[in-house]
C-alpha cells in the first residue's frame, strides 16, 4: 500500500485507501444501507475479514452521502413533500405534507441525542463480531416474527405521533453494529401494522436528517483538508454506493409487492451464525 505523511481522516497508518478497498467499501454499503441487514455491520466486517485497515470515517460518510443521493431521487415526490412542508405549516398538522415532516422530526430526535451519549461513553467498543454476531441474529429473528404476524391494514399518510415517536424510538437499537437501522424501524412499523412497502418507505425518508447531518460535517472537513487524494476516494466511493444503493432500493422495494422480507432474515441468521462461529469456536 502507499504511504501518505499527511494525516488521512482516520484511516490507521495514514494508507491512501487501494482502489479494490474503495469499490468493495462502496459497493456493500450501496447495497446494504437501506436492506434490513445492517450496512453499519458490513463495514465494520469486511476490513476485518479483507485484512485492510479500516476505511476511515469520512469515507464511511461519503458512501453513505451516496445512498442519500439514491433515496432521495428514488423517494423523490415524497422529498419534495417535506421541501415544501415548511411553507405550509400555517394550514396545521392536518395538512399530509406538514404532518410527514412532523413526524419525521419526532422520530429522529431520540436517537439524536443517544447518538450523542453513545459516542460520548461508549465509543467504538461495540464494533466487534461478537456483538454483530448476536445482534444480527436475533434481530433478525425479530424482524420474521413481526412480518410474519404482523398486520398490513395501515400506511405512511395514516400515521400518527405516537407511531412516529416508537419508531423513532427504535432507531437507538440501531446505534449497536448489527442491529440494522432499516431492518429495526421496519421491524416496529411492522409490529405497529403497516404494510411493507410502506414501512420501508418511511424507513428510508427517516435515514435523510441524519446522513444529512453527518455528511454536511464531515464534507466540510474533506473540503478543508486538502488531501487532493482523500477527495478524490471520497467521490468515487460516493458515486459508486448512489448506483448500488438505486439497484437495491428498486429491487427490494419491487421484491415487497408480493413477498416478505424472510430471504433478508434467511441472510442474517445465516451470518449471525457464521459470526458467532468465528468468534466462539
Amino acid at each position: 500500500k502507499q504511504e501518505c505523511m499527511t494525516e488521512s481522516y482516520g484511516v490507521p497508518g495514514g494508507y491512501i485507501l487501494e482502489l479494490i478497498q474503495l469499490v468493495t467499501i462502496a459497493i456493500v454499503q450501496g447495497v446494504t444501507e437501506f436492506l434490513p441487514i445492517s450496512s453499519s455491520g458490513h463495514l465494520v466486517l469486511v476490513p476485518i475479514f479483507a485484512g485492510w485497515p479500516d476505511q476511515g470515517l469520512l469515507i464511511d460518510v461519503a458512501v453513505h452521502v451516496g445512498t442519500l443521493g439514491a433515496v432521495t431521487v428514488y423517494l423523490w415526490r415524497d422529498v419534495w413533500r417535506l421541501f415544501r412542508a415548511p411553507f405550509r405549516i400555517g394550514r396545521g398538522t392536518g395538512d399530509p405534507d406538514v404532518r410527514l415532516l412532523f413526524h419525521l422530526v419526532i422520530a429522529t430526535i431520540p436517537v439524536v441525542i443517544a447518538g450523542l451519549l453513545v459516542h460520548k461513553f461508549v465509543g467504538n467498543s461495540l464494533r466487534t463480531i461478537p456483538v454483530i454476531g448476536w445482534t444480527t441474529l436475533i434481530f433478525g429473528l425479530v424482524l420474521y416474527a413481526t412480518d410474519r404476524f404482523g398486520a398490513q391494514f395501515r400506511r405512511m399518510d395514516d400515521m400518527e405521533a405516537g407511531a412516529a415517536l416508537w419508531i423513532g424510538l427504535s432507531q437507538i437499537l440501531a446505534l449497536i453494529p448489527g442491529t440494522s437501522r432499516s431492518g429495526i424501524t421496519v421491524t416496529v412499523a411492522r409490529l405497529l401494522g403497516y404494510d411493507r412497502r410502506e414501512a420501508a418507505r418511511f424507513s428510508m425518508l427517516l435515514s435523510i436528517p441524519t446522513i444529512i447531518a453527518a455528511g454536511g460535517l464531515a464534507g466540510k472537513d474533506l473540503l478543508e483538508s486538502g488531501d487532493s487524494m482523500l477527495q478524490y476516494d471520497a467521490v468515487i466511493a460516493l458515486c459508486l454506493s448512489f448506483v448500488m444503493a438505486l439497484i437495491a432500493i428498486i429491487a427490494m422495494m419491487g421484491w415487497l409487492r408480493h413477498a416478505t422480507f424472510t430471504p433478508f432474515v434467511i441472510y442474517r441468521i445465516g451470518l449471525g451464525l457464521f459470526l458467532l462461529a468465528v468468534a466462539y469456536l
